[in-house]
Parts: structure tokens; sequence; C-alpha cells
């Protein structure tokens, strides 16, 4: 018989006898918890200015080579769609309004670097300004993977994998890489590992808030990490786990008055919807097709049609999910799991709303919408990485010892040798095969001409005006005293 005094100090264990049981709703948010590994403090003094330096200079690095990547005109030389046409032109016809919608919602961040860039610089130099900017929000994303991905890829080799994806997607080249209008695509990936990111410094803090607050404040689609960020405050109930919630809940308040005022006025986004066929096949071809490497993806279509090379690069990815699940730990089902619904949620969400979009036909330098596939396809490449370094965690790779409460693995260092291979291979390929080419963003001609042409026209009557040419052939003029020379 059970001691009375333990009863009435515990309750009863048992299933049926009417006390407290581990699997109740106090327990509920423990398991939650496992979806946000904590993760271990950084060093302090000298070492940590020597980090920062380190990283600094890395960032830089990062945006260098996101430069390079564009073919034809240098990116440099060049402004992409609404960076100019909208951004620029509205930085400079009315000048710090930026709680204006367009397209049916706020786009604060693209707008901001536009009036800043239209506020401060040279017109000559508004090009290279946009290239840069993007470039260099584009490398610090990648960045912020590295460190807010820690409490899932251990190593930082697999971290250091993460940041590249993100600096070295395959489609990137096609429409979002240095420019300003699409710089929030780079981050709303960040975004999805500031989320289940448990930064213990006040600086990690600060920029999981930063990044939330410039993706829901410039993307609506960043509502779609509503589901996410609720099991966070389920699992996480203290207020010093959620500057990223913060940053995510302004950005949305931002928002919400834009989105009014764009339905007040009648130009809201939503409008005929693709049917949820129309939207799974968007998915298929722009995000498995696409999933490891643009130009690999053109030659597999020219060899075995749309639907074959599709299915192709399905049957593949299948394979390695099918693998994570199988041989990856909870944490690794777990993420999986979240990383590749929350992409194909995107995306759908995004291909039913942008009806007249998808149905474009892709080519070899353009493919319609291709932002939209940026967080899928780093989430499955995360996915990847995420499921080797679990499994070379378990299994070390020859010359390093066992990892401590591993289990005991047979061949040691064989398999694990052949994850990472596999995993370099795959990544790599559509990494070097699509780290240059040129595309649909050089048609916009060269920025330093029509430039010249806004300065001498102000040179020769400095109080005069000049025409601007906006998106959708609109023009407007704006007086001469608002273009720096």
């Amino acid at each position: 018989m059970a001691d009375n005094a333990t009863l009435l100090e515990t309750g009863p264990r048992g299933p049926g006898l009417g006390g407290k049981r581990r699997d109740g709703a106090r327990e509920l948010p423990e398991r939650l918890a496992l979806l946000f590994p904590e993760t271990a403090t950084g060093a302090a003094g000298r070492q940590r200015a020597a980090r920062v330096a380190v990283q600094f200079a890395l960032v830089c690095a990062g945006a260098a080579a996101l430069l390079l990547r564009v073919g034809g005109i240098p990116a440099w030389d060049v402004t992409y769609a609404e960076d100019n046409g909208v951004f620029l032109v509205d930085g400079l016809v009315r000048p710090w309004h930026l709680l204006v919608p367009y397209n049916g919602y706020l786009e604060l961040g693209p707008r901001l670097i536009g009036q800043v860039i239209a506020s401060f610089l040279p017109i000559a130099d508004v090009s290279a300004a946009y290239a840069v900017t993007g470039a260099l929000i584009s490398a610090a994303s990648g960045l912020f993977l590295y460190h807010a991905s820690a409490g899932y890829a251990r190593a930082r080799w697999a971290r250091a994998l993460l940041g590249g994806a993100l600096v070295l997607l395959p489609v990137a080249p096609l429409e979002i890489i240095d420019s300003g209008v699409n710089s929030p695509w780079y981050v709303l990936a960040a975004l999805f590992f500031a989320v289940l990111w448990r930064p213990r410094s006040r600086a990690g803090m600060l920029a999981a808030a930063l990044v939330a607050c410039y993706a829901s404040s410039s993307e609506i689609i960043a509502f779609t990490y509503a589901p996410l960020l609720l099991i966070r405050l389920i699992a996480l109930p203290r207020v010093r786990e959620h500057a990223v919630t913060a940053g995510w809940l302004l950005g949305l308040l931002l928002q919400l008055p834009v989105v009014a005022l764009s339905y007040a006025q009648h130009k809201q986004r939503l409008g005929a919807l693709s049917a949820p066929g129309q939207a799974m096949a968007f998915y298929c071809h722009n995000v498995v097709l696409r999933a490891l490497g643009w130009h690999l993806s053109v030659w597999l279509k020219a060899a075995a049609g749309y639907n074959g090379a599709t299915a192709i690069v399905g049957a593949a990815l299948a394979l390695a999910a099918g693998w994570a699940f199988v041989a990856g730990d909870r944490q690794v089902r777990l993420f999986a799991t979240l990383a590749l619904v929350t992409g194909f949620a995107q995306v759908a969400f995004e291909a039913t709303v942008a009806q007249g979009t998808i149905f474009q036909p892709p080519t070899p330098s353009f493919m319609a919408a291709a932002r939209y596939s940026t967080v899928p396809v780093v989430l499955i490449a995360a996915t990847g990485i995420v499921a080797v370094d679990s499994h070379v965690r378990r299994r070390p790779l020859p010359g390093e010892g066992p990892v401590p409460g591993a289990r005991a693995a047979a061949l040691p260092g064989v398999r694990p040798l052949v994850a990472v291979g596999l995993l370099a291979c795959v990544l790599g390929f559509g990494w070097v095969t699509d780290f240059r080419y040129a595309s649909q963003r050089s048609h916009a001609g060269h920025w330093l001409p029509y430039a010249q042409d806004l300065v001498a026209a102000c040179t020769r009557h400095p109080a005069g005006d000049v025409t601007l040419n906006a998106w959708g052939g609109h023009q407007f003029t704006v007086p001469c005293t608002r273009i720096r020379r």
C-alpha cells in the first residue's frame, strides 16, 4: 500500500487515480520548449572584440561575393525594378513619407533605403548604393543564420554551410540579389531561425528583434510565422524570451494602418485567387525543381521535360528527407517538420494570391516570382545540414573523439564522412554552377547615363525641374533642388 504521506504530498501517479500526471497541461510547455534549444553565451573582452572584427570582415566578404554574382551589367550600374521606379522616385517626390502603401501593404525597409539614398547621395551613385546596401543586408542575414542556428546545427562547419546556403542561394540572381526592394526576402529566411533562437545576450535579442521588425514591416507574408511565435509564447512564457516576438508585432502594427489605407483606396493586393492545384504546381515547379540549382533545373527540364525534371529532383529530395526522419533524432525530426511545412505554407499562400504571376513561363534567365522560392529553398538546405550535423555528432568523423552521451556507432567515421561528402557535393554543385549568371535585371540598362542626363539638365537650369521615369510607364516632375550632384 502506498504511503499516505507520500500520496498527500505528490498525489497518485498511476492512470485513473485522479492525481497530477506528467503528460498534463503543465508538461506541454516543457515539450514545446524542445523546439527552442538554448545556446551557449558568447565570448567576452578582447576575444569578443576580435570576433566582432572577424564577423565584420566576413559580412564584407559575403557582400563582395554577392556583388560579383550578377552577370551582364554590373550590379552597381543598374537599379532593379521598384528600387528606382517606386522608392527612389517617391523619396524625391514626397520626402520622408514612409508609411505609404505599395501593392497593398507596407514595404518599410525598401522605402527607407530609397528615402535615405534620395536624400543624401548624389544621383550618379544611386545604383551602387542600392547594390551595396542589398548585398550587405543579405550577407548580414547569412551571418545571423550562423548564430541563430546554433541550437540545431552545433558544429561550426554546419552553421557556416547554412550561412553560405543563403549567400550563395542558386535562384538569387534571378530577382532578389543586390537590391533594396528584395532584401526583405533574405531577412524572411533569417526570421525562421530568429523565431527558434534563444539568445542569451542583449545583442542577440536586439538582432532577433531587428530581423523580425524588418521582415514584418517590409513583407506582409511574415504573418505566416504567427503559429511558430504562438508556440514560442506557450513554451517560453518569460518576457525576456520574446524580443523576436516584439519586433515581429511592431512590424505588423506598422502594416495594419497601411493595409487598411490600401483597401480604402481600392488598391489592395488580393484579387483573383489561384486554385489549390495551381498553388501546388507552382510549389513543385518553382521550389522543388529549383532546390538543387537553377542551371541544373534548366538542364534537367531540357532532358526530361517540366514534370519529368520535377519528379527527378522531387524523388531525390524525398529520399533525403526520409533519411533525415529515419536516421535523425527527435530534434532533427521536429526541425525538418517545421522547416518544410513553413516553406510550403508560405509558397502556397503567395501562389494563391498571385494568380497572374504564377502562370508566366520561365526562361533560362527569368522565373516569375523567383523571390517566393527563397525561404523554402533555404529551409530545404537547412534541413539537410541539420540532419547531417546531428548524424556526425552521433558518429564522429575520423580523428574526432566520441561525443559525450552519444550511442556507440558501428564503423565510426565512415558513415558521417559519406554524409558530409554527399551534402557538400549536393549544395556545392548548385553554388558553383549558379555562382554568376545574367538575368532579367540587365534589361533595365545602365544607370550612369540616365543619371548623367539628369545632372546635366539640372546644371543647365538649377532652378528648373526634371522628369523622372517611374514604374509602370509613369513620369513625375521633380525640382532640381532635390537632385543631389
